[in-house]
């Protein structure tokens, strides 16, 4: 799969290139992916459709993709505080409901991310367009997989996740619970999806 990041300036016609991109990669015969996180949809307004969530086939060949940043995060918080329930209960944490969760910044850049890894993992597609922010956010942006894992790596290091027979016997003899195997596995699915996004 081939992939082409578009960034630039504010204002340049970022989304605008990339549609053209999309749509003459399509063309020319292969099987397009452009993909923008764009709240206002600027990309279905340059390519006369709109866009969203779910894949939109635009013309033959073409398809076009806006994640949704809102459910993406919320999801993925709630999926994260299910798995971290033992280490949770443990400090007395009340935990977070879905309705009083709101979106932060920078749910849209993992959104994206999410997207990209999605459509890599996929191989439906030959090129990924990809109507990425202007220059600075986009460079944060690609440097965000890489900075997400060292950071659950310093929390959850991969050589305790070999100590998992031994967890309960530790709990029971230190007498506080133990976070258990799930926490340290939906770690290594993190790691994993976000290698996918680094790469």
């Amino acid at each position: 799969m081939r992939t082409l990041l578009v960034t630039g300036p504010g204002g340049a016609g970022r989304t605008t290139l990339a549609a053209a991109t999309a749509l003459t990669a399509a063309r020319e015969g292969t099987r397009t992916l452009v993909i923008s996180a764009d709240r206002s949809d600027t990309l279905g307004a340059a390519l006369g459709t709109p866009t969203g969530p779910r894949p939109e086939h635009v013309e033959p060949g073409l398809t076009a993709l806006r994640p949704d940043p809102d459910t993406s995060f919320r999801d993925g918080l709630l999926a994260l505080q299910e798995h971290a329930r033992p280490a949770l209960d443990l400090l007395g944490a009340d935990r977070l409901d879905d309705e009083e969760l709101t979106p932060l910044p920078g749910t849209e850049d993992l959104a994206l991310l999410g997207a990209l890894s999605a459509a890599a993992r996929t191989q439906t597609y030959d090129t990924v367009v990809v109507d990425l922010p202007a220059a600075p956010r986009a460079l944060a942006l690609l440097a965000l997989p890489g900075q997400l894992r060292r950071y659950l790596r310093r929390l959850l290091p991969p050589e305790r996740r070999a100590a998992r027979a031994l967890r309960p016997v530790l709990g029971r003899l230190a007498g506080v619970p133990v976070p258990a195997g799930s926490l340290y596995e939906a770690a290594a699915r993190w790691d994993e999806r976000l290698a996918a996004a680094q790469a």
